[in-house]
């Protein structure tokens, strides 16, 4: 579930439809067998996964019925002369209603309209319809004697490749679907066959299941009704097979970035002529700055910068009054620099006070003003100022409560920064904070909407250059803000306690120790497996958004860490080229004829695999010197990574000796000491910029 509902699906009941997603309805209209008559389980599989759905049960289907909506169901609708229906309305549409879903479909609306055999004989004019878009139902009934299930009219379609690209595949993960007494569907438009009848067929090679793009919007066709029927749902793999084709009729949904945030939750401040004031003196001072925060340039007019940094900053406080302590031990903190020569800027007090952890409420901002260096960013400890906003949605605050503790956890938006956040700087941490001494750890902040911005940039163009089969709903997150961003929150906060739960042979973060570089790699990466196979369990349980962090992972490990960033001691990406050879030396991941293929069936249980193999290499490594625990996890990448050709560090190459302190042997450690593989050289060149 999502702090917002993806899209909202309206199925039309209103035109004697022989479907209903009401039960009692159905049991009115079948009382002998009401999943005969009944989409309910349909429309609650497609609630579980985040979409409202309603029924338009009386009235026209005009502009106002379908005015917030984002995909309309056509479900069979029928003279009750030859169905039992929901008895309400004509099954046609008349002039008017034809025009406006037309209208509807062609502003960016999904349809998806289900016929059946014989299909002239309902009554119904969904031909009139379809014909707009250039589709056609026929007069047919399909039977097969050579492939089906039980009796020749229950037809197993022969399913088309899948399309590919960043629009989605709606057959991702479907492998089988039968079709009941169908008819067969043609067009004039080019539409995409998704399934056929088989050449052995009455009708052989026809198409049982079409789309078709209209304007900004989507059509689907199905030549039967019952494949999503409440007694068909669940068979063979027709659910998925449903939700796919709803997720591709939705669409990419909503571009904004976020939602404005509520009234009195800081974001204000950005408007606030104190903002502007903070922002452009905090840059003019820190370019007065040395790289360890001491004062660079003339005294004065640094003296002339802080005094207008204070009277911003006490300009700004009302707007957020939970930081009241804070603000004023960054007033006294920057004051006592100024009075005690300007050199390297201790913060301990302010970084003391600063608590958004205290603060995880949905929409809350904070002002954030620190002495600090940026990560993948600026390295000088100078003056930044920042407005940040906490996205917290109820199931993540219920997660973290009851199943993924993590106190220090803080997702953050940015909304307005310095200039040292022009930078691909993602998080704010406290160890980035110049003090005297050892910083207090409070807090990790991560920035989810810068992660998840690169994942939809890097990610989503890869996704069209390698021609990957993605299923629709993967689809909607590499081109929906809020969706990437949730999974990227519920990723890093299982991701970020993990580093400290498990049998971990070293420090799990690795701050208070020198290792070679592979090692952070295989500890990057042992987190996010683990993330990865929790949020399995999540989806397993019950908790379908789950597959969206499954996605984040696979798709930022897999395309973009391994050509983003230096290739020097590159731990992140490291850990995703040991993650895609992996998969691909197993067959979850197959690269042929330039194309990308994921095999989704199988994909999860090569992740798992992987996710034993480094466990077993942490378990062992307890009983192992630092020394022979270095070159043990060196042979494991080394196992599905190429070393470098030169490399000091292979198992037949290295001629160390087994001492107590080996950090000495680090400095052989070459600096792309796992290059680049053809595929991702060439990935790397293709995508560019």
């Amino acid at each position: 579930m999502i702090a917002t509902k993806l899209a909202h699906v309206l199925f039309d009941e209103a035109h004697s439809q022989a479907w209903t997603i009401d039960l009692p309805r159905a049991l009115a209209m079948q009382p002998a067998h009401p999943a005969d008559a009944s989409y309910a389980q349909a429309a609650d599989a497609a609630r579980e996964h985040d979409f409202e759905v309603t029924s338009h049960r009386e009235g026209a289907l005009d502009g106002d019925a379908l005015a917030a909506i984002d995909v309309l169901v056509l479900a069979h609708p029928s003279d009750p002369a030859w169905e039992r229906t929901t008895g309400t309305g004509s099954p046609r549409l008349d002039a008017a209603e034809l025009d406006a879903v037309e209208a509807f479909v062609h502003a960016g609306g999904g349809l998806i309209v289900m016929g059946e055999t014989e299909q002239e004989k309902y009554g119904n004019n969904l031909n009139e319809l379809l014909a707009r878009f250039d589709v056609h139902l026929e007069n047919d009934t399909v039977q097969d004697y050579e492939h089906h299930r039980g009796a020749p009219s229950w037809i197993l379609a022969e399913l088309a490749p899948g399309t590919r690209g960043r629009e989605g595949d709606p057959l991702a993960r479907v492998r089988e679907a039968c079709l009941y007494r169908a008819t067969t569907i043609s067009s004039q438009n080019g539409a995409a066959i998704l399934a056929r009848t088989h050449a052995s067929a009455s009708t052989p090679s026809a198409p049982l299941i079409v789309t078709a793009k209209a304007g900004a919007g989507r059509v689907v066709v199905l030549a039967d009704s019952d494949l999503f029927g409440d007694d068909c749902l669940h068979e063979l793999d027709h659910c998925e097979l449903w939700l796919n084709l709803l997720f591709w009729a939705a669409g990419a949904g909503s571009n904004a970035e976020h939602d404005a945030p509520p009234p009195g939750s800081g974001a204000d401040a950005l408007v606030d002529p104190a903002w502007a004031a903070l922002r452009d003196e905090t840059n003019a001072l820190a370019a007065l700055q040395n790289a360890d925060g001491s004062l660079a340039g003339d005294a004065r007019a640094a003296r002339g910068h802080i005094e207008a940094i204070a009277e911003a900053i006490g300009a700004l406080a009302p707007h957020f009054p939970h930081q009241d302590e804070y603000l004023a031990c960054v007033l006294a903190d920057l004051r006592r620099w100024a009075d005690t020569g300007m050199q390297r800027p201790d913060f301990t007090a302010a970084l003391a006070a600063f608590r958004p952890e205290r603060e995880r409420r949905d929409g809350v901002c904070h002002l954030v003003f620190f002495p600090m260096y940026k990560q993948n960013g600026p390295r000088e400890s100078v003056f930044e100022a920042l407005i940040i906003r906490t996205p917290w949605p109820d199931f993540v605050a219920e997660l973290e409560r009851t199943r993924y503790d993590n106190a220090k956890f803080v997702p953050v938006q940015m909304l307005g920064h310095t200039s040292g956040y022009d930078s691909e700087c993602a998080v704010l941490f406290p160890e980035t904070v110049s003090v005297a001494d050892k910083p207090v750890n409070n807090f990790g902040a991560i920035f989810c909407d810068r992660e998840a911005a690169r994942l939809r940039r890097v990610a989503g163009a890869a996704v069209d250059l390698l021609s990957l089969n993605l299923p629709p709903n993967a689809a909607r997150m590499l081109a929906d803000p809020e969706l990437s961003q949730q999974a990227y929150i519920l990723w890093d906060l299982i991701h970020d306690r993990a580093h400290s739960h498990g049998e971990l042979p070293f420090d799990p973060f690795m701050i208070r120790q020198r290792s070679p570089y592979w090692m952070y790699s295989l500890e990057e990466l042992r987190c996010d497996l683990t993330a990865f196979t929790q949020a399995q369990e999540l989806e397993a349980g019950g908790l379908h958004f789950g597959r969206y962090v499954q996605y984040a992972i696979l798709f930022d490990r897999l395309l973009r860490f391994p050509i983003t960033g230096p290739r020097v001691r590159n731990y992140d990406g490291l850990g995703g080229q040991l993650l895609f050879a992996y998969l691909h030396r197993h067959g979850h991941v197959i690269w042929a004829d330039n194309q990308l293929t994921i095999n989704w069936s199988t994909v999860g249980d090569g992740v798992a695999a992987l996710y034993a193999e480094v466990y077993d290499l942490y378990r062992t490594g307890i009983d192992r010197s630092k020394l022979a625990h270095w070159c043990a996890a060196h042979d494991f990448v080394a196992r599905y990574v190429a070393p470098a050709v030169s490399s000091k560090w292979t198992a037949a190459g290295r001629a160390f000796e087994d001492v107590e302190d080996p950090r000495s042997y680090i400095d052989p450690v070459l600096a792309d000491e796992f290059p680049l593989s053809i595929f991702y050289s060439q990935l790397k060149a293709k995508l560019g910029a």
